[in-house]
């Protein structure tokens, strides 16, 4: 059984859209960087620390764990911590290029596999009343960098490189491969 070491809606969404069946058992571990770390280090870091811990509780299971965070001047973003918090990443991602880094790591018969995506991600220029607006939609409060592309905030992202489900939190095509590699689909 594969299990999703995630609370996400939006990663179980994008599993079920693939037809990737699954279990649902959240890893309840902080998710803060490290002082220095990169921000694909710690998107993997953080993906792996998910998926063993759940891995711990179920050894016989196939556990899929995943960290997705936003990342601006080479500064990570993860999920704003109040609603200024949010206000300051949109301004800072307001009619600039960022990174999304979803790091993914999948432990079968114990071992754990990481690997993570990258896409680059192009935001118009954001007013501060469509910002305070957003904020104020609740929208931004659970996501990495304040934004949700698949809602809202999709009015002001013209350009993506890359996955598109990776910035949504979840790269499927990676997730996939993981899956056939390890012999699992």
């Amino acid at each position: 059984m594969l299990v999703l070491a995630s609370a996400s809606p939006r990663r179980q969404e994008l599993l079920l859209n693939a037809g990737i069946t699954f279990e649902v058992q959240p890893a309840h571990i902080p998710e803060d960087p490290l002082p220095g770390e990169a921000a694909k280090a710690c998107a993997e870091r953080l993906a792996r620390e998910k998926a063993l811990a759940v891995a711990r509780q179920r050894p016989q299971d196939i556990v899929l764990g995943a960290d997705t965070v936003v990342v601006v001047d080479g500064q990570l973003l993860g999920k704003p911590s109040n609603a200024n918090d949010a206000e300051r990443m949109l301004r800072m991602l307001s009619g600039r290029e960022h990174q999304v880094i979803t790091g993914v790591c999948l432990v079968f018969s114990g071992k754990p596999s990481v690997a993570s995506e990258t896409t680059l991600v192009t935001v118009s220029e954001i007013t501060d009343k469509e910002i305070a607006d957003y904020v104020a939609s609740g929208e931004p409060m659970d996501k990495a960098g304040a934004y949700a592309i698949q809602g809202i905030a999709s009015r002001w992202i013209p350009r993506i490189e890359g996955d598109y489900s990776n910035v949504v939190g979840l790269p499927v095509a990676l997730v996939w491969r993981m899956l056939w590699q390890a012999g699992v689909v």
